[in-house]
């Protein structure tokens, strides 16, 4: 079959908080993209052989001189196009014989930007057109720094009142540079404009897509597995299910799923992914009941980073003890996804901070005998819902809201103890069920029911209550990068807490989250 990479964008990253969008924005186009480092060196970009480049934006200033990050000086002999976005093309500007300066007037938000001529990038695109035929874009911005000075054999493109220089193209060497990010929603013509970049200029044809995504990864499964069995770690969030169903389609009955009950689980987990993989589909699992090896692993621990690391340890141990009863097994599968990847890299190479470790990525032992399958690590989570359709799973559980690897470890704050998590399970099952009945579950990207270990007096009935604290938490996002929390309805948020204070007579009182991210993460831990 065909290479479905062999024609491919490669991304540099400056350090913008939108990279990962822009990868996303060119796979949805159908062309397979991929995302390194700013400093990756003439050798590697010569062996990534890319179609195209993309510069994506970033927090640093190039007048910052020596400084400031640079793409390598080899991108401009490769002989691909390129576009920079925002810093790229700044950054573009000034190691081709153009400058930068810093502007007296800074754009953040919405902006029209002004067609100044044509380019191949921006042909037959507009928003709005002028009784003169002037044509102009919706675009987001988000810049300090601007092109005071094009490079020799660039044309302007784009203006702006404050950026006269919004936009530069060489068509020549067809390099392009614009100021606004078109790979966030608030840009109308953002899809457009990567499709002409990547189609048009680039000419990649359309083969990434989720028909041939599958095919592509049982092929690569069926050569690397062989005739050896595959143990899958099985928690019933999507990544994992889509996994299950790639591997049971590709080799049978090689794979066998261990579906562990670490006891951190929600409400009647354990039950749906029996039914749903090894009655339904005929998938291969073996459940085992690791609660209290999970439970005493964990007993004293309340900092989140050594919880998630004792989580992703403990699932290693059970693996390895049940690899040890099936014969010729010699791969563990994992539902590993690409963001995972990004992130954990760039927390390897100092380019990051860590945020949160993921256990798929980071957790392993040095030691583990078993070698990996990771089917999913090239591909982001709107993907892998796409695949995991196209599979055959039932939609609704496809499109499920995320649900953390270490389960309700990180949703219950501090010490985690059984019967913090068993009240934890019961008030986030009233809250998804309400949501669902009301029709909000589909209008949030996520939403959950957090622990606190804090006490509050209440009162039920002519009684006194003194007990604990249960947080809700509800966000819309296109990305999970950024977040706004859910403007659920008054009327909504009562009947929870009615509910969830007068079934659970551990609670005595219900709270709102209304933080958004960033400051806040969407998980809490």
């Amino acid at each position: 079959m065909d290479d479905l990479q062999a024609e491919k964008i490669l991304i540099l990253d400056f350090g913008s908080q939108y990279t990962q969008l822009i990868a996303r924005r060119i796979r949805e186009i159908g062309v397979f993209s991929e995302i390194r480092a700013w400093d990756i060196s003439a050798e590697e970009l010569r062996e990534y052989n890319p179609r195209g480049v993309i510069l994506s934006g970033g927090p640093e200033s190039v007048t910052e001189g020596a400084t400031a990050p640079r793409a390598p000086d080899a991108l401009f002999d490769v002989g691909v196009p390129l576009l920079g976005i925002c810093y790229g093309m700044q950054t573009m500007a000034t190691q081709l014989g153009g400058q930068v300066s810093t502007s007296d007037v800074r754009e953040f938000g919405y902006a029209q930007v002004t067609v100044e001529g044509e380019s191949e990038l921006l042909c037959d695109i507009a928003d709005h057109i002028g009784p003169n035929g002037e044509k102009s874009l919706d675009v987001w911005m988000s810049h300090g720094d601007k092109v005071v000075s094009m490079p020799q054999g660039f044309e302007h493109t784009l203006s702006t009142a404050s950026c006269p220089i919004a936009g530069m193209a060489d068509e020549a060497r067809r390099y392009y540079g614009i100021q606004f990010h078109p790979e966030v929603t608030h840009t109308a013509q953002g899809e457009k404009i990567f499709e002409h970049f990547v189609r048009q200029i680039c000419c990649c044809e359309a083969r990434w897509t989720s028909a041939a995504i599958i095919e592509d990864q049982i092929a690569r499964v069926r050569s690397q597995v062989g005739d050896s069995h595959v143990l899958l770690g099985l928690s019933g969030g999507v990544d994992s299910s889509v996994v299950a169903a790639l591997l049971h389609r590709a080799i049978g009955d090689q794979l066998t799923c261990v579906f562990v009950d670490n006891g951190l689980l929600r409400k009647n987990e354990g039950n749906m992914v029996m039914d749903m993989f090894a009655q339904n589909m005929g998938v291969r699992v073996i459940r085992v009941n690791a609660q209290k090896q999970f439970l005493d692993q964990l007993r004293g621990v309340d900092d989140p980073e050594k919880k998630r690391k004792i989580i992703g340890n403990t699932f290693i141990d059970v693996f390895d003890a049940e690899s040890n009863k099936i014969d010729n097994v010699r791969f563990l599968a994992q539902g590993t996804i690409y963001p995972d990847v990004i992130e954990s890299a760039a927390s390897k190479t100092g380019k990051a901070h860590v945020i949160k470790s993921h256990h798929n990525v980071g957790g392993l032992p040095d030691d583990m005998a078993l070698e990996l399958v990771e089917p999913l690590r090239e591909l982001f989570k709107d993907e892998v819902r796409k695949i995991g359709v196209e599979l055959g799973l039932p939609k609704d559980m496809v499109y499920r809201h995320p649900f953390p690897g270490p389960g309700l470890g990180v949703r219950i704050l501090g010490d985690v103890k059984e019967a913090y998590a068993d009240v934890l399970r019961e008030a986030d099952a009233i809250f998804i069920e309400e949501l669902h009945a009301s029709g909000w579950y589909q209008k949030t990207s996520q939403a959950f029911a957090v622990f606190l270990p804090v006490q509050s007096v209440g009162v039920v009935g002519d009684g006194r209550r003194y007990a604990w604290v249960i947080a809700l938490r509800a966000v819309e996002t296109i990305d999970f990068m950024t977040a706004r929390w859910a403007h659920l309805p008054y009327e909504l948020l009562e009947r929870v807490s009615g509910r969830i204070i007068n079934e659970i007579a551990d609670v005595s009182r219900v709270t709102y989250d209304i933080s958004s991210k960033p400051p806040a993460t969407i998980e809490w831990e």
